[in-house]
């Protein structure tokens, strides 16, 4: 797959302009992900999720850079992957597009320790998921941190 694209975003000075921001972050690259349309078919017989992604990551996106608040998945430690959020009061297990966008991200080397809510920026390759067979649309791939 061709990643021929990059997006650079950087939320790093939004947050140090207002402690108010600290919990959030806003910026491209959380809208590009909060703009994949996702909708879950389901009949008697079958079961289908569609996605839309906007055009900016629909074939993914060789250099992503991104800001947000760490989630572990299990183990706080040696931690190669957890799952990302723009908002601390999001949450990024329930499904729920009304619960805010979450990527997962799997770091190309392990961090020592990832504690919930720690804020990092990380930069990696972006792959979209087209299963449809799950509500998981994209995740990071090879990601390091660049601040955190």
């Amino acid at each position: 797959m061709a990643l021929p694209r990059t997006l650079t975003v950087s939320a790093t000075a939004l947050a140090a302009a207002s402690p108010a921001l600290a919990e959030r972050v806003d910026s491209p690259a959380w809208d590009a992900l909060a703009a994949i349309e996702i909708k879950e078919i389901i009949t008697d017989t079958s079961y289908e999720v569609r996605k839309v992604f906007p055009s900016e990551i629909k074939d993914g996106v060789a250099q992503f850079d991104i800001t947000g608040f760490a989630v572990p998945l299990g183990e706080t430690s040696n931690v190669r992957e957890f799952m990302i959020v723009s908002d601390m009061g999001f949450c990024p297990f329930c499904g729920n597009p009304e619960h805010g966008t979450a990527l997962q991200v799997s770091l190309a080397e392990p961090l020592p320790f990832v504690e919930e809510g720690m804020r990092l920026s990380l930069r990696g390759s972006l792959e979209t998921i087209k299963d449809s067979q799950t509500w998981q649309s994209a995740i990071m791939r090879d990601a390091i941190v660049i601040d955190g």
